[in-house]
């Protein structure tokens, strides 16, 4: 009996010497900011309420929002003590509310662990090349062009390049579009990004060509040189990171939900909700209903 109460007592101190140390080392990141009748308010409490505050404070320097969270949670801490002295805690409609809250948090913090934080950059670039793969390339041209109020003062810079001057000289010098300092320079641009005349002219012509008559559209009269003609790039991975993790992250979270609600029955009382919630849940490719559709 004496050597399992001494043996219990060692192990007592050691948890409690264990608690003390954890607890120093807690305070170390973590430490108290205030008191509130008794009651410590923690840094990591400040860090939650700035993140809840309005969104107007998102832009104030850090330490003034940092006042704006701990007022808030001063005010919270106070008036949270006098509704507990009312019994509040016990009201059966905040019964209900903490637990729709704290099921709603639950579902953020395993969405976060197994959706969020669980993405990969492997599965990122995996999803990217699918993605990449259902892209059917555009044609895109590279051209420049001298814009210029008159069809004859098109048809003088058309007998100007004729007679060998150089296309990016005579659009500084003569074209009337703010890029003339580039040499009239465009880019590259698929179908459908010009006006329609200027795209059937500029998509017409052969590398190392300009347009031989004048190209009137609502803007004046063009002439045009096409440079370059390749097929469509797609974007790189580093521009489109973001939207791929995104489609990633949302595979990831319906197969959570697939696997929930096969484990779980889902039974819905109202017959018109449940239509509503069927229509709403329906996997990709299913009919739904014409109200839906049109939506």
């Amino acid at each position: 009996m004496f050597r399992y109460s001494k043996l219990a007592a060692v192990a007592l101190v050691a948890i409690a010497a264990a608690h003390g140390a954890h607890a120093a080392e807690e305070q170390k990141t973590d430490p108290v900011v205030a008191t509130v009748g008794g009651v410590e308010i923690l840094q990591s409490e400040i860090d939650l309420a700035v993140t809840g505050l309005d969104p107007q404070l998102a832009n104030l320097p850090v330490e003034q929002k940092r006042v704006a969270a701990l007022s808030a949670v001063i005010d919270t801490k106070l008036l949270a003590a006098d509704a507990e002295k009312e019994g509040l805690q016990d009201d059966a409609a905040f019964k209900q509310r903490i637990a729709y809250l704290t099921d709603r948090e639950l579902h953020n913090a395993y969405f976060k662990k197994h959706v969020v934080d669980a993405v990969t950059p492997e599965e990122v670039k995996a999803r990217y090349d699918v993605e990449v793969a259902k892209i059917e390339p555009q044609d895109e041209v590279r051209a420049r062009h001298i814009l210029v109020k008159t069809e004859d003062e098109a048809k003088a810079i058309i007998a100007a390049l004729d007679a060998g001057k150089d296309f990016v000289d005579l659009a500084k010098e003569k074209s009337t579009d703010p890029n003339k300092s580039e040499g009239g320079d465009l880019g590259f641009f698929a179908k459908g990004r010009m006006v329609p005349e200027f795209d059937a002219a500029a998509f017409a012509l052969e590398p190392g060509s300009y347009s031989k008559e004048p190209v009137k559209t609502q803007f004046g009269f063009h002439v045009i040189k096409v440079e370059e003609k390749r097929k469509q790039q797609p974007p790189a991975l580093e521009q489109v990171e973001g939207q791929v993790r995104q489609l990633v992250m949302r595979d990831k979270y319906i197969a959570l939900l697939d696997k929930a609600k096969a484990a779980s029955a889902v039974e819905i009382d109202d017959p018109e909700l449940k239509k509503a919630y069927d229509a709403v849940n329906a996997p990709a490719g299913e009919e739904q209903p014409a109200t839906e559709q049109q939506q």
